[in-house]
């Protein structure tokens, strides 16, 4: 039988679009300090590390055989993994496994990109389609949204205002993270007038490049209530992938995010998610995708969440708090942005999310990862067993 497990510490690093001041190491040790100092370890305390970031976006490879020396864990079981958008959300249920298992008392998963040092790579590689049989193929995350967003305008009546009042929401989260890196004050209007990138999509709906790494702490329920007074208990996890979606060329109509999700409501016995989960970080690439998103975790029915913008319903005090950490359209180190979203999902267990801490008592909250060829991984934080 598995082992109840639950995350002791978390740690990130203030997120900016270049850190010149620091090499990849440099920026990783801060992430797994600030996680150590948290849940009050040191590193002799860990016994199995777990690292990824998405490789292509930096520009070289194995960066943990450089890495770990630098965080102090020679020595230590592990993997690395990646994969692409979703290398955080991997990392995070490869450090899951391994605690639930009961093999390892605690498990350090660190995950980062630092994009100011390769961040053309990503684009010059095709968007990752420099296989032979797709390199040629005409797709990457800007038009595989815009295609998505084209989608969404065409079945629900939405127009691109409402994307706009979207993207303001987001920003006005984000105005109150200290860690985001996309803090502009925006309105309305100063989306409608941003560059258009591919139609309906333009320059300010889309995430960032971004230098950033996240870490956090997770053990067996035994060792977490020792370390910790407030555990953030990991209920459920789980991974899924569209099948035949080589490159971006996912079919835009179609979900892995909301079968994930009713495998996880099943299998925890959640029926009404609106009333049942008190707070998301879910990975959104490009701003029209929170409308999509938040439809297919089941908080409203398909093709009607931008009425809710419209109503005014979404946000940190409102109805429904998506994103109050600002989202991915704010911050964007792409390996390790899914960790960020788990992180910033345990502040909000804790109480611990200081400006952009949702009211009220948060019992559960939920966590994803996306890929660009349709994978999600889902991960629901609970505040108690």
């Amino acid at each position: 039988m598995a082992e109840r497990i639950a995350i002791v510490g978390i740690g990130q690093t203030i997120h900016k679009s270049k850190r010149p001041d620091v090499t990849t190491a440099e920026l990783c040790a801060e992430a797994v300090e600030a996680a150590l100092a948290d849940a009050q370890l040191t590193m002799k305390d860990i016994d199995s590390v777990i690292t990824g970031s998405f490789e292509v976006a930096d520009g070289y490879h194995n960066p943990d055989k450089w890495i770990i020396p630098e965080i102090g864990a020679v020595g230590k079981s592990g993997f690395e993994v990646q994969n692409v958008g979703t290398t955080g959300g991997v990392v995070a249920a490869t450090g899951f496994n391994l605690a639930a298992t009961g093999l390892f008392d605690t498990v350090l998963c660190l995950a980062w990109q630092k994009m100011d040092e390769a961040a053309g790579a990503f684009g010059r590689g095709g968007g990752g389609a420099n296989e032979y049989w797709t390199g040629q193929f005409p797709m990457s995350p800007i038009t595989n949204f815009a295609r998505r967003a084209y989608a969404y305008m065409d079945r629900s009546g939405c127009t691109e205002e409402h994307f706009a009042m979207v993207r303001v929401k987001q920003d006005q989260c984000a105005m109150k993270n200290p860690y985001a890196q996309l803090r502009l004050g925006l309105t309305v209007e100063k989306v409608m007038e941003d560059v258009l990138l591919a139609w309906p999509i333009r320059r300010l709906h889309m995430c960032p490049t971004t230098a950033g790494a996240a870490a956090f702490i997770v053990c067996p329920e035994a060792k977490a209530k020792k370390v910790t007074s407030k555990p953030v208990w990991v209920e459920d996890w789980f991974t899924c992938h569209q099948g035949g979606a080589l490159t971006m060329a996912e079919d835009p109509t179609a979900s892995t995010l909301r079968y994930a999700c009713d495998v996880v409501y099943k299998r925890c016995g959640i029926t009404n998610p609106l009333k049942e989960i008190q707070a998301w970080e879910v990975y959104e690439p490009a701003s029209p995708a929170e409308l999509r998103w938040i439809e297919e975790v089941g908080l409203c029915e398909d093709f009607t969440a931008w009425k809710l913008f419209e109503q005014g319903k979404v946000g940190i005090d409102k109805e429904i708090p998506f994103n109050p950490s600002g989202g991915v359209t704010a911050t964007n180190p792409i390996g390790a942005t899914p960790v960020v979203r788990l992180v910033e999902a345990a502040l909000q267990i804790r109480g611990d999310g200081g400006e952009r801490q949702v009211p009220g008592t948060i019992n559960r909250a939920l966590a994803t990862a996306y890929g660009g060829q349709g994978e999600n991984v889902i991960m629901l934080l609970r505040k108690s067993l």
